[in-house]
């Protein structure tokens, strides 16, 4: 099956600037209110435990927001704890997931006091994913990060 690239970020709507009417348009319209939304993007990658950081393959464009992380575990973690990150700390979007909570499943990684880091991965550059464990190497799965891609900057269908 062939796949399709965007150099995105990707918006969807039949109205890409406001007209100043305060009006809402109507099927097929393409006057009033503007109603330009962000696609939702995905990105995937295979992840073991170690305690070792290591860079993922998920690279997440500057300025985007993350949406929601998951951990899809096919096998459990032996222990200690998981950490999600932007560099070899491996701790700004996620810290600290203890392994009784990665059992064979899907995982959802909660945000907490991390928000910061997931409204604006960043302002200047794209970034990569690091994952790291405090200890055991039992652990196999897929960290699946979603994002709106570059959404910080964007208001009224421009970037300011």
């Amino acid at each position: 099956m062939g796949s399709t690239v965007f150099t995105g970020p990707v918006l969807a709507g039949n109205v890409l600037n406001s007209d100043g009417s305060g009006n809402l348009a109507g099927v097929g319209g393409s006057n009033g209110t503007q109603n330009v939304g962000f696609c939702s993007m995905v990105q995937i990658a295979a992840i073991t435990q170690s305690s070792t950081a290591a860079a993922t393959t998920i690279v997440i464009p500057a300025q985007s927001q993350i949406i929601d992380i998951r951990v899809a575990v096919t096998t459990a973690w032996s222990g200690g704890t998981l950490s999600i990150g932007t560099n070899s700390t491996s701790n700004q979007l996620a810290s600290a997931i203890a392994a009784a909570s990665l059992v064979q499943g899907m995982y959802i990684v909660p945000v907490t006091s991390l928000i910061a880091a997931w409204n604006n991965t960043s302002s200047t550059q794209d970034v990569k994913i690091y994952v790291k464990s405090s200890a055991g190497t039992a652990g196999v799965g897929k960290l699946i990060i979603t994002y709106a891609q570059s959404i910080n900057g964007f208001t009224d269908g421009q970037y300011t």
